[in-house]
C-alpha cells in the first residue's frame, strides 16, 4: 500500500481535540483505515479514473481491462503514445463512449506535451496548483482530482465539497434536516484543517454504520 503524506494516528489525535462531536463518530467507526491505492504514473491513474466515470465498478473494470487487453507487450501498463496510435474504432469497441475516447485522447495528447505534471513533480506541487493542473484535461473534473489527491497521493487536508456521499454522511451524522451547501460544509470543515481528509474518510464510513449521535455541528 502507498504511503500516506502525513501521520495518521497524529490526524486522528488532532481531530479528536478540534472536534469533540466528530471525536464521538471516530469512536463508533473505530481506528483510521483508509486504503490507498499505488499508482505507476499520473496518467495512468487518471486513465483509469475517466474509464470508471458513472460507471458501477464491475462494468468499469471489464472494460479496463479490454482497454489493457489492447497493449500485450506494455508490461508496465499502457501509455500516452499507446492511447494516440489506437484508432478510435477499437477503443470503442471496448466500450468506451465516444467521450471517454475524447477524455483519453486529451490526456494522452495533454500528458505528451508534459501539461500534466509527473507523478514525481506532483508529489512536489501544493495542492491547488496540482488541481489546477489536472483539471485542465478533458473529463477531468474537481471531484475526479480530489480524489486522485486523497487515494492515490494520500494528502491530508482535501475536502470534496462536491461529493454528494460526504455531505449525506455530515447531515446524518450531525442531524441536519437538509443537506449541507458548499459553504456550510466548508465552515463546517475548518475545524478539521490540516486533516480533512481524514475527516472526510470518517464520515463516509458512517454510512455503512448505525447512525451516530454526533449532536449539532454548530
Amino acid at each position: 500500500m502507498a504511503p500516506f503524506g502525513f501521520d495518521p494516528d497524529h490526524a486522528v489525535a488532532h481531530l479528536r481535540r478540534a472536534d469533540p462531536a466528530l471525536e464521538k463518530i471516530i469512536d463508533d467507526v473505530g481506528p483510521f483505515a483508509m486504503q490507498l491505492k499505488s499508482s505507476r504514473s499520473v496518467f495512468g491513474a487518471l486513465a483509469e479514473a475517466i474509464v470508471y466515470q458513472q460507471l458501477s465498478n464491475k462494468a468499469a473494470a471489464t472494460i479496463y481491462s479490454r482497454v489493457e487487453a489492447l497493449y500485450p507487450r506494455a508490461r508496465q501498463g499502457f501509455t500516452p503514445a499507446h492511447v494516440l496510435r489506437t484508432p478510435d474504432d477499437r477503443l470503442r469497441g471496448c466500450g468506451l463512449s465516444r467521450a471517454k475516447v475524447l477524455a483519453l485522447r486529451d490526456l494522452a495528447e495533454k500528458v505528451a506535451r508534459r501539461d500534466v505534471p509527473t507523478l514525481e513533480e506532483a508529489l512536489l506541487l501544493e495542492d491547488a496548483a496540482l488541481i489546477e493542473r489536472l483539471v485542465a484535461v478533458r473529463g477531468i473534473g474537481r471531484w475526479s482530482a480530489e480524489m486522485f489527491l486523497m487515494f492515490r497521493l494520500g494528502r491530508s487536508d482535501v475536502l470534496p465539497l462536491d461529493d454528494y456521499s460526504l455531505r449525506k454522511a455530515y447531515a446524518t451524522a450531525f442531524r441536519k434536516r437538509s443537506l449541507p451547501s458548499r459553504q456550510a460544509l466548508e465552515r463546517a470543515g475548518a475545524k478539521w484543517r490540516p486533516y480533512r481528509t481524514v475527516a472526510s474518510w470518517y464520515l463516509w464510513e458512517t454510512l455503512n454504520r448505525r447512525p451516530v449521535a454526533a449532536g449539532d455541528a454548530g
